[in-house]
């Protein structure tokens, strides 16, 4: 079943003349997303899996049951003469209902603050039309004022999403940019850090000097805002993917998504660490949470297909790379892993239709001879070995070559690979634990000695931080005498002043007018009367335009102008709620009740 409190925010429409502006409206899209991630119990899907819509005109009922939402916010921006004009429109999945629109015209300038206004009228409207949810006064929080470093920052950010290592330098060049404008934008501090930390991790730069600048950008963006979830998150990922510390990598992720509990990466993040240190049911159960927040995510899948590969379970690895594949046919991680699968299945002829159709391929012919070898099959190809550049191998996702050597019988050479990437902690070795290509090194003391000493540092214990701790249950925002009290105010408010014969009527007036904080009263109309705000305003509405609609007095009046006249403010929404609580038309009661 549907959670009712959900929505995903699909990438808006750049209306503008200049196509460069497409990367500015996917940021505020994302900034949005960000922004209604920190409302507690609004279920709001990732990024990754909104953004697999982009530029597809589909219905949005189709969306809806893709990514298991009841809303859809879908919209456009155009930018013009300093100014920019965003049309949105909130949407019902299961019916196309066009529960709210908006349009919004101001000065560019003022983006910062019409992102947060935008994200709190959302938050509003699904509380109101779906049920409680507790709001702050601001909820969408950018690290800067500046347009220009913003614009900067966001041209960076989509290099950076493009997961190609070669455009996470473009995306340096821009982050760097950003912050010569403005010092103080932390944001992108830590999007240099997690930039720098992954390629030298991967072997792309040099490990000292990648390591050294993202330590550099981290600490600067810490001493300006030492809270953020995103300062959390780069630290985390330097902890864990350049100095293989476990335990503080993990524990940073989980205060990660105490600050943002939507935050799927994260999720994803945990699980790599799981998988790292040979707890796949704990990695199998992370992946499954980012996969809830992130249904077509592309890395969740090839992640969770990861695992089984680890498992050796590579039929079932097979199914979820194929699902990364059908959302991004390019991921090169799932495309080589899938390979790899095919090699240990010893499946010679889906091994060899795969290698024919696939020319994304990083070494198609190593893999050749390294299929026949892993599987005692005869081959009259050779590798002249000292033409390997091992170098150059592991700035590959896979380092084919250096497996090669392993499985031809060269353990001497092997090891002496192995030893030097396990001092510098590459990405490629993360797993070996686990890694089945490492396996006839595995029997050696040497491999054991090193497992034990990478392991024996107790990094690796993370039972403690796998517990899950019982949560206290959250106090009641009102005590009973309270709850008591307001109940008899609202009444009588309701009864005296007949608010809901104003169309525009919304929560916030409401609370006003009884003294009420907002969140108090959306808990309140939850909890004791279990309706939202809408469903409770519009019985009132519906009694009115019972006792009217038999009033001959009015009989000169048509049913919708009489609904009108009720405080309902569209057909469809009167039709809607009248027909779903009467179980007949308007026109049909109307009939059946006049004499």
């Amino acid at each position: 079943m549907i959670n009712q409190k959900s929505i995903a925010v699909l990438p808006f429409v750049n209306m503008s003349n200049d196509i460069d502006n497409d990367y500015f409206c996917d940021g505020i899209t994302e900034e949005i997303i960000n922004a209604l991630t920190k409302v507690k119990g609004l279920k709001v899907i990732a990024r990754t899996s909104s953004f697999v819509f982009k530029n597809n005109n589909l219905d949005v009922r189709h969306i809806g049951n893709k990514l298991g939402v009841a809303t859809v916010l879908e919209g456009s921006i155009r930018i013009f003469n300093k100014r920019i004009r965003i049309n949105i429109q909130l949407i019902r999945t299961n019916d196309g209902f066009q529960v709210w629109s908006q349009n919004f015209d101001r000065k560019l300038d003022d983006i910062f603050e019409l992102q947060d206004e935008i994200s709190l009228i959302i938050a509003d409207q699904i509380r109101e039309n779906f049920g409680h949810l507790d709001i702050s006064k601001r909820i969408s929080v950018v690290g800067t004022k500046n347009i220009d470093a913003y614009k900067l920052y966001l041209k960076g950010r989509a290099y950076q999403l493009n997961w190609i290592l070669e455009d996470y330098i473009e995306a340096i060049k821009y982050y760097k940019k950003s912050i010569e404008i403005d010092h103080n934008f932390y944001d992108a501090y830590f999007a240099l850090s997690r930039s720098y930390g992954i390629l030298s991790s991967w072997g792309c730069i040099d490990k000292k000097i990648g390591e050294d600048s993202a330590n550099h950008y981290l600490n600067q963006g810490l001493k300006i805002n030492s809270k953020s979830y995103l300062g959390y998150f780069s630290e985390s990922s330097l902890n864990f993917w350049n100095e293989w510390n476990y335990t503080k990598g993990i524990k940073l992720l989980k205060t990660t998504l105490v600050k943002n509990p939507s935050y799927a990466i994260a999720y994803e993040g945990i699980a790599e660490i799981y998988m790292a240190t040979n707890q796949l049911d704990e990695a199998l159960s992370n992946i499954n949470k980012a996969i809830e927040i992130s249904p077509l995510s592309p890395n969740h899948h090839f992640t969770k297909g990861n695992i089984y590969f680890l498992n050796r379970d590579y039929i079932e690895a097979i199914n979820h790379l194929e699902e990364c594949l059908r959302i991004d046919p390019n991921f090169t991680l799932a495309i080589e892993t899938k390979l790899a699968c095919f090699m240990f299945l010893n499946d010679t002829s889906k091994f060899k239709d795969y290698i024919a159709t696939m020319p994304q391929l990083i070494s198609p012919k190593v893999c050749e001879i390294l299929f026949n070898l892993i599987n005692n099959e005869a081959s009259n190809n050779v590798i002249n070995e000292d033409l390997i550049d091992i170098e150059t191998s592991f700035k590959s996702i896979y380092p084919w070559h250096f497996y090669y050597l392993i499985h031809a019988g060269n353990i001497e050479k092997a090891f002496q690979i192995f030893e030097d990437k396990m001092k510098l902690k590459i990405g490629q070795l993360v797993n070996f634990q686990l890694d089945p290509f490492l396996d006839p090194l595995r029997k050696h003391k040497r491999f054991q000695f090193i497992e034990k000493q990478i392991m024996s540092s107790g990094f690796s214990n993370l039972n403690n931080i796998a517990s899950n701790k019982v949560e206290k249950e959250t106090p009641k925002p009102l005590t009973q005498s309270e709850i008591e009290n307001y109940k008899v105010v609202l009444a009588n408010y309701i009864k005296d002043s007949e608010p809901y014969l104003n169309s525009n009527l919304s929560l916030k007036a409401l609370a006003n007018s009884i003294n009420l904080h907002p969140n108090k009263l959306s808990w309140l109309l939850n909890a004791e009367y279990n309706k939202n705000f809408n469903d409770y305003i519009n019985q009132f509405r519906l009694k009115h335009f019972k006792t009217i609609a038999l009033n001959p007095k009015f009989n000169h009046i048509t049913i919708l102008g009489l609904a009108y006249d009720s405080g309902f403010n569209s057909k469809s929404v009167f039709n809607t709620y009248f027909k779903r609580t009467e179980g007949i038309t308007p026109s049909q009661w109307v009939k059946s009740n006049k004499k």
